[in-house]
Protein backbone atom coordinates (compact mmCIF):
# COMPACT_ATOMS: atom_id res chain seq x y z
CA UNK A 1 0.00 0.00 0.00
CA UNK A 2 3.14 2.30 0.64
CA UNK A 3 3.81 2.43 -2.79
CA UNK A 4 0.04 3.00 -3.95
CA UNK A 5 -0.13 5.68 -1.61
CA UNK A 6 3.72 7.18 -2.65
CA UNK A 7 2.41 6.82 -6.52
CA UNK A 8 -0.80 8.76 -5.78
CA UNK A 9 1.24 11.48 -3.97
CA UNK A 10 3.76 11.49 -7.25
CA UNK A 11 0.74 12.21 -9.69
CA UNK A 12 -0.53 15.37 -7.02
CA UNK A 13 -4.34 13.31 -8.04
CA UNK A 14 -6.02 15.44 -4.78
CA UNK A 15 -5.88 14.70 -1.25
CA UNK A 16 -4.38 11.50 -0.07
CA UNK A 17 -4.36 10.28 2.86
CA UNK A 18 -3.28 6.35 4.61
CA UNK A 19 -5.37 4.97 7.47
CA UNK A 20 -8.07 7.53 7.57
CA UNK A 21 -10.79 7.29 9.73
CA UNK A 22 -14.28 7.26 7.53
CA UNK A 23 -16.07 8.61 10.83
CA UNK A 24 -14.83 11.87 9.81
CA UNK A 25 -16.54 11.11 6.49
CA UNK A 26 -19.69 10.10 7.20
CA UNK A 27 -22.93 11.64 8.85
CA UNK A 28 -23.24 9.32 11.20
CA UNK A 29 -19.88 9.38 12.69
CA UNK A 30 -19.24 6.01 12.53
CA UNK A 31 -16.33 3.95 10.48
CA UNK A 32 -13.73 2.35 10.83
CA UNK A 33 -10.55 3.28 8.95
CA UNK A 34 -9.58 3.72 5.18
CA UNK A 35 -6.41 1.70 3.82
CA UNK A 36 -6.28 4.85 1.42
CA UNK A 37 -8.18 7.84 1.22
CA UNK A 38 -7.99 9.92 -2.11
CA UNK A 39 -9.97 13.05 -2.81
CA UNK A 40 -9.40 13.92 -6.49
CA UNK A 41 -9.19 17.41 -7.60
CA UNK A 42 -10.97 17.03 -10.90
CA UNK A 43 -12.13 14.77 -13.17
CA UNK A 44 -8.77 14.50 -14.84
CA UNK A 45 -7.48 13.83 -11.78
CA UNK A 46 -9.88 10.97 -10.98
CA UNK A 47 -9.46 9.35 -14.48
CA UNK A 48 -5.57 9.44 -13.05
CA UNK A 49 -6.48 7.82 -9.87
CA UNK A 50 -8.43 4.66 -11.33
CA UNK A 51 -5.41 4.36 -13.60
CA UNK A 52 -3.52 4.02 -10.76
CA UNK A 53 -5.95 1.72 -8.71
CA UNK A 54 -5.95 -0.92 -11.71
CA UNK A 55 -2.51 -1.07 -12.25
CA UNK A 56 -2.18 -2.27 -8.46
CA UNK A 57 -5.26 -4.11 -8.52
CA UNK A 58 -6.77 -3.18 -5.76
CA UNK A 59 -10.41 -2.54 -4.65
CA UNK A 60 -11.84 0.60 -4.52
CA UNK A 61 -15.54 2.03 -2.97
CA UNK A 62 -16.77 5.28 -3.64
CA UNK A 63 -18.14 7.48 -1.38
CA UNK A 64 -20.18 11.45 -1.21
CA UNK A 65 -20.68 13.32 1.66
CA UNK A 66 -21.50 10.45 3.60
CA UNK A 67 -24.90 10.02 4.22
CA UNK A 68 -26.98 6.57 3.70
CA UNK A 69 -24.24 5.04 4.84
CA UNK A 70 -22.60 2.56 7.37
CA UNK A 71 -19.09 1.68 7.23
CA UNK A 72 -17.88 -1.40 9.32
CA UNK A 73 -16.06 -0.44 12.99
CA UNK A 74 -12.87 -2.73 10.70
CA UNK A 75 -12.93 0.10 7.99
CA UNK A 76 -12.46 -0.35 4.00
CA UNK A 77 -9.96 -2.18 2.22
CA UNK A 78 -8.41 -0.75 -0.63
CA UNK A 79 -8.97 2.81 -1.87
CA UNK A 80 -11.98 4.65 -0.82
CA UNK A 81 -12.60 7.59 -3.30
CA UNK A 82 -14.56 10.80 -1.88
CA UNK A 83 -16.12 12.67 -4.50
CA UNK A 84 -15.64 16.21 -2.79
CA UNK A 85 -14.31 19.49 -3.41
CA UNK A 86 -12.68 18.89 -6.94
CA UNK A 87 -15.88 17.36 -7.75
CA UNK A 88 -18.46 19.90 -7.22
CA UNK A 89 -18.91 22.40 -10.50
CA UNK A 90 -22.15 23.92 -11.08
CA UNK A 91 -23.84 25.09 -14.55
CA UNK A 92 -27.19 26.78 -15.00
CA UNK A 93 -28.11 27.11 -18.43
CA UNK A 94 -31.91 28.22 -19.03
CA UNK A 95 -34.02 24.44 -18.55
CA UNK A 96 -30.84 22.60 -17.72
CA UNK A 97 -28.87 21.72 -14.42
CA UNK A 98 -25.44 20.94 -14.91
CA UNK A 99 -23.32 19.48 -11.72
CA UNK A 100 -20.43 17.43 -9.98
CA UNK A 101 -21.19 14.07 -8.57
CA UNK A 102 -19.70 15.91 -5.41
CA UNK A 103 -22.21 18.72 -5.37
CA UNK A 104 -24.08 18.97 -2.08
CA UNK A 105 -27.76 18.26 -2.98
CA UNK A 106 -28.92 20.82 -0.25
CA UNK A 107 -27.20 23.85 -1.88
CA UNK A 108 -27.73 22.75 -5.52
CA UNK A 109 -31.47 23.00 -4.78
CA UNK A 110 -31.58 25.93 -2.50
CA UNK A 111 -29.15 27.84 -5.65
CA UNK A 112 -31.77 26.18 -7.99
CA UNK A 113 -35.29 27.30 -6.70
CA UNK A 114 -33.96 31.07 -5.86
CA UNK A 115 -33.20 31.37 -9.35
CA UNK A 116 -36.79 30.18 -10.01
CA UNK A 117 -36.53 27.35 -11.28
CA UNK A 118 -38.84 24.66 -10.33
CA UNK A 119 -38.83 20.62 -10.19
CA UNK A 120 -36.25 20.47 -7.15
CA UNK A 121 -37.84 21.38 -4.66
CA UNK A 122 -38.96 17.85 -3.48
CA UNK A 123 -35.17 17.45 -2.87
CA UNK A 124 -34.99 20.60 -0.24
CA UNK A 125 -33.27 18.79 3.10
CA UNK A 126 -31.95 15.45 1.62
CA UNK A 127 -28.75 15.51 3.05
CA UNK A 128 -25.70 14.03 0.60
CA UNK A 129 -23.97 14.93 -2.85
CA UNK A 130 -25.90 14.40 -6.23
CA UNK A 131 -23.95 11.93 -7.03
CA UNK A 132 -25.16 9.67 -3.93
CA UNK A 133 -28.81 11.05 -4.81
CA UNK A 134 -28.66 9.14 -8.35
CA UNK A 135 -26.85 6.21 -7.02
CA UNK A 136 -29.73 5.47 -4.99
CA UNK A 137 -32.24 7.47 -6.85
CA UNK A 138 -32.97 9.61 -3.93
CA UNK A 139 -36.56 11.24 -3.65
CA UNK A 140 -39.39 12.63 -0.93
CA UNK A 141 -42.57 14.64 -1.30
CA UNK A 142 -43.93 12.16 -4.19
CA UNK A 143 -40.71 12.82 -6.26
CA UNK A 144 -37.11 11.19 -7.41
CA UNK A 145 -33.72 11.89 -9.05
CA UNK A 146 -35.38 9.79 -12.04
CA UNK A 147 -38.47 11.93 -12.77
CA UNK A 148 -35.96 15.05 -13.10
CA UNK A 149 -32.95 13.54 -14.87
CA UNK A 150 -31.76 14.15 -17.91
CA UNK A 151 -28.91 11.87 -18.47
CA UNK A 152 -25.70 10.83 -15.93
CA UNK A 153 -22.03 10.99 -16.64
CA UNK A 154 -20.94 7.39 -14.90
CA UNK A 155 -17.45 6.08 -13.71
CA UNK A 156 -18.00 2.28 -14.17
CA UNK A 157 -15.84 -0.20 -12.08
CA UNK A 158 -13.66 -1.37 -14.90
CA UNK A 159 -13.11 2.24 -15.63
CA UNK A 160 -15.06 2.77 -18.55
CA UNK A 161 -17.09 6.47 -18.95
CA UNK A 162 -20.20 7.02 -20.25
CA UNK A 163 -22.88 9.34 -20.38
CA UNK A 164 -26.28 6.92 -19.53
CA UNK A 165 -30.35 8.15 -19.54
CA UNK A 166 -33.30 7.60 -16.45
CA UNK A 167 -33.91 3.92 -18.76
CA UNK A 168 -30.34 3.18 -19.03
CA UNK A 169 -30.11 3.31 -15.19
CA UNK A 170 -32.95 1.21 -14.63
CA UNK A 171 -34.37 3.12 -11.49
CA UNK A 172 -36.75 2.08 -9.18
CA UNK A 173 -37.58 3.11 -5.74
CA UNK A 174 -34.60 4.48 -3.61
CA UNK A 175 -32.27 2.00 -6.77
CA UNK A 176 -30.54 2.30 -9.85
CA UNK A 177 -28.03 -0.12 -12.10
CA UNK A 178 -25.16 1.24 -10.24
CA UNK A 179 -26.22 -0.64 -6.71
CA UNK A 180 -25.83 -3.98 -7.91
CA UNK A 181 -26.04 -4.31 -11.71
CA UNK A 182 -23.14 -2.81 -12.65
CA UNK A 183 -21.30 -0.95 -9.63
CA UNK A 184 -20.45 2.29 -11.05
CA UNK A 185 -20.15 6.17 -9.09
CA UNK A 186 -21.95 9.60 -10.70
CA UNK A 187 -19.56 11.79 -11.68
CA UNK A 188 -21.82 14.54 -12.94
CA UNK A 189 -25.34 15.01 -13.98
CA UNK A 190 -27.71 17.15 -15.98
CA UNK A 191 -30.89 17.70 -14.32
CA UNK A 192 -34.40 19.10 -16.44
CA UNK A 193 -35.73 22.13 -14.65
CA UNK A 194 -38.61 24.72 -15.71
CA UNK A 195 -39.73 28.82 -14.98
CA UNK A 196 -41.42 28.87 -12.17
CA UNK A 197 -42.44 31.90 -10.28
CA UNK A 198 -40.03 32.63 -7.97
CA UNK A 199 -41.94 33.10 -4.92
CA UNK A 200 -43.82 29.99 -5.24
CA UNK A 201 -40.74 27.78 -5.73
CA UNK A 202 -38.93 29.56 -2.32
CA UNK A 203 -41.95 28.71 -0.22
CA UNK A 204 -42.70 25.22 -1.34
CA UNK A 205 -38.63 24.52 -1.07
CA UNK A 206 -38.47 25.99 2.33
CA UNK A 207 -42.06 23.66 3.16
CA UNK A 208 -40.03 21.02 2.11
CA UNK A 209 -37.08 21.98 4.70
CA UNK A 210 -39.15 22.58 7.49
CA UNK A 211 -40.99 19.44 7.38
CA UNK A 212 -37.62 17.47 7.49
CA UNK A 213 -36.71 19.71 10.23
CA UNK A 214 -39.42 19.47 12.23
CA UNK A 215 -39.89 15.44 11.22
CA UNK A 216 -36.54 13.80 11.20
CA UNK A 217 -33.86 14.06 13.71
CA UNK A 218 -30.98 15.70 11.89
CA UNK A 219 -29.72 17.18 15.14
CA UNK A 220 -28.46 13.95 15.92
CA UNK A 221 -25.33 12.04 13.44
CA UNK A 222 -27.51 9.65 11.45
CA UNK A 223 -27.62 8.26 7.93
CA UNK A 224 -31.15 8.95 7.00
CA UNK A 225 -34.02 6.84 6.28
CA UNK A 226 -32.47 3.10 7.45
CA UNK A 227 -35.17 0.84 5.77
CA UNK A 228 -36.64 1.49 2.26
CA UNK A 229 -41.20 1.80 2.93
CA UNK A 230 -42.35 -1.54 2.13
CA UNK A 231 -44.91 0.31 0.12
CA UNK A 232 -48.19 0.54 0.57
CA UNK A 233 -46.63 0.41 4.16
CA UNK A 234 -44.25 2.77 6.04
CA UNK A 235 -41.23 1.52 7.57
CA UNK A 236 -41.40 4.15 10.40
CA UNK A 237 -45.23 4.00 11.42
CA UNK A 238 -44.09 0.11 11.87
CA UNK A 239 -41.35 0.49 13.87
CA UNK A 240 -43.21 2.83 16.23
CA UNK A 241 -46.20 0.73 16.63
CA UNK A 242 -44.51 -1.82 17.46
CA UNK A 243 -43.37 0.11 20.35
CA UNK A 244 -39.69 0.46 19.36
CA UNK A 245 -39.29 4.25 19.50
CA UNK A 246 -36.41 4.94 21.70
CA UNK A 247 -35.37 1.44 21.90
CA UNK A 248 -31.49 1.08 22.35
CA UNK A 249 -28.54 -0.63 21.85
CA UNK A 250 -24.68 0.08 22.55
CA UNK A 251 -24.94 3.68 21.67
CA UNK A 252 -27.23 3.11 18.72
CA UNK A 253 -30.71 4.46 19.17
CA UNK A 254 -34.40 4.72 17.01
CA UNK A 255 -35.05 8.11 17.31
CA UNK A 256 -37.96 9.45 19.46
CA UNK A 257 -38.96 11.53 16.32
CA UNK A 258 -39.16 9.18 13.58
CA UNK A 259 -38.69 5.65 14.12
CA UNK A 260 -37.28 5.14 10.40
CA UNK A 261 -34.09 6.57 11.74
CA UNK A 262 -31.67 5.42 14.03
CA UNK A 263 -29.20 8.16 15.65
CA UNK A 264 -25.46 7.63 16.69
CA UNK A 265 -26.69 8.51 20.92
CA UNK A 266 -23.32 7.70 22.64
CA UNK A 267 -20.26 6.90 20.31
CA UNK A 268 -21.87 4.13 18.94
CA UNK A 269 -20.18 1.36 16.98
CA UNK A 270 -21.43 0.24 13.76
CA UNK A 271 -22.25 -2.92 15.16
CA UNK A 272 -24.46 -1.63 17.78
CA UNK A 273 -26.28 -0.03 14.47
CA UNK A 274 -26.10 -3.25 13.00
CA UNK A 275 -27.48 -5.57 15.79
CA UNK A 276 -30.28 -2.83 16.43
CA UNK A 277 -30.99 -3.34 12.83
CA UNK A 278 -31.60 -7.19 13.09
CA UNK A 279 -33.29 -6.53 16.31
CA UNK A 280 -36.00 -4.33 14.16
CA UNK A 281 -36.07 -6.44 11.30
CA UNK A 282 -36.86 -9.64 13.48
CA UNK A 283 -39.03 -7.67 15.76
CA UNK A 284 -41.42 -6.74 12.43
CA UNK A 285 -41.26 -9.74 11.03
CA UNK A 286 -42.54 -11.59 14.21
CA UNK A 287 -45.47 -9.03 14.59
CA UNK A 288 -46.09 -8.36 10.76
CA UNK A 289 -44.79 -10.89 8.34
CA UNK A 290 -43.15 -7.57 6.52
CA UNK A 291 -39.69 -8.49 5.31
CA UNK A 292 -37.95 -4.89 6.55
CA UNK A 293 -35.04 -4.42 3.19
CA UNK A 294 -32.22 -1.69 4.33
CA UNK A 295 -32.02 1.64 2.36
CA UNK A 296 -28.46 2.62 4.48
CA UNK A 297 -25.87 1.30 2.16
CA UNK A 298 -23.27 -1.57 4.78
CA UNK A 299 -20.22 -1.34 3.31
CA UNK A 300 -16.89 -2.56 4.81
CA UNK A 301 -14.82 -4.76 6.31
CA UNK A 302 -16.52 -7.84 7.77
Amino acid sequence: MEQLVEELQRAEVGKVLANELLANHTTMKIGGPADILVEPSGLEKLQETMKIIHKYKVKWTAIGRGSNLLVSDLGIEGVVIKLGNGMDHLEIKENEVIAGGGYSLIKLVTIVSKKGLTGLEFAGGIPGSLGGAVYMNAGAHGSDISKVLKKAHILFEDGEMKWLTPDELRFSYRTSLLQKERPGICLEAILNVEEGNREDVVKQLQKNKDYRRDTQPFNYPCAGSIFRNPLPKYAGQLIEEAGLKGYTIGGAKVSEMHANFIVNDNKAKAQDVKDLIDYIKKTILELYNVNLETEVEIIGRK
